[in-house]
């Protein structure tokens, strides 16, 4: 099983964002360490736009490519690296390159869903079941079917409640946020990346809507893990905070 960390240089909300440090590491060092924890990974690789984030791999031993700096996402990019490796994988794990703190069981929750062989894609949830919880910005909501596989994702609050003060406590649903983490079987990495954009996906940036869009299923497993993802400087301000705090434990 091939591990695909995408980090692009370029990226508009934080320019630089993988060599950004934290608290004496780069975040792509430490998204790198987590997802080699993983048992069910054999082959972790940085997919990068970019020399400078090559080189810096190499300093702590990890592997990097180069791919282009055309990808429109992440998954063309995961497609480019499984290419370019000499040995070949059934399935790829595409790890974000801002989840620094990912936990190596997250990993190996979204790896076990294809011990289904009818699974062809798949995804990671935290359930939210306290519903008084706060919201923050720049979170992807889930909505799920009873076989456990993904409805439709949105940057706004799924499901919405309609009569809230008349819901009964045992009403209420579980609000799930995605976390960023998918795998792919081989053959079906290269079918996703042939499609076009669709307008759900431009409308919401949420490239997996292109694929429910174009009739694919993704099976989601859960995790109660937090992921911390940092996707803007301000992100980082926080997260740092939370370490000097001790809430996020290194």
């Amino acid at each position: 099983m091939l591990a695909v960390i995408p980090a692009r240089f370029g990226s508009t909300r934080f320019p630089g964002k993988p060599l950004a440090d934290i608290a004496g590491k780069s975040m792509t060092q430490r998204v790198f360490e987590q997802v080699e924890r993983a048992p069910s990974i054999d082959f972790v690789t940085v997919a990068t736009d970019d020399e400078r984030i090559v080189e810096h791999v190499k300093t702590f031993g990890g592997n990097a490519v180069l791919t282009s700096s055309e990808h429109p996402s992440g998954t063309d990019r995961c497609f480019e690296a499984l290419q370019l490796q000499q040995e070949q994988f059934d399935i790829v794990i595409n790890v974000q390159g801002d989840e620094p703190f990912i936990h190596p069981e997250q990993i190996e929750k979204v790896a076990h869903c294809f011990d289904d062989e009818e699974v062809r894609l798949a995804t990671l949830v935290k359930p939210i079941d306290d519903p008084d919880e706060h919201f923050e910005s720049g979170m992807v909501f889930v909505a799920l079917d009873k076989e456990m596989n993904a409805l439709y994702f949105s940057r706004s609050v799924i499901p919405f409640i309609n009569n809230a003060e008349n819901l009964r406590a045992e009403d209420h649903p579980v609000y799930h946020e995605h976390v960023g983490i998918y795998g792919y079987r081989r053959d079906v990495l290269a079918e996703i990346t042939k499609l076009e954009q669709s307008k759900l996906e431009r409308s919401e940036s949420l490239e997996q809507l292109r694929w429910l869009e174009n009739g694919f299923k993704i099976r989601v497993s859960s995790s109660t893990h937090a992921s911390h993802c940092i996707d803007t400087p301000s992100d980082l301000e926080n997260v740092l905070k939370l370490i000097d705090e001790g809430l996020i434990k290194l």
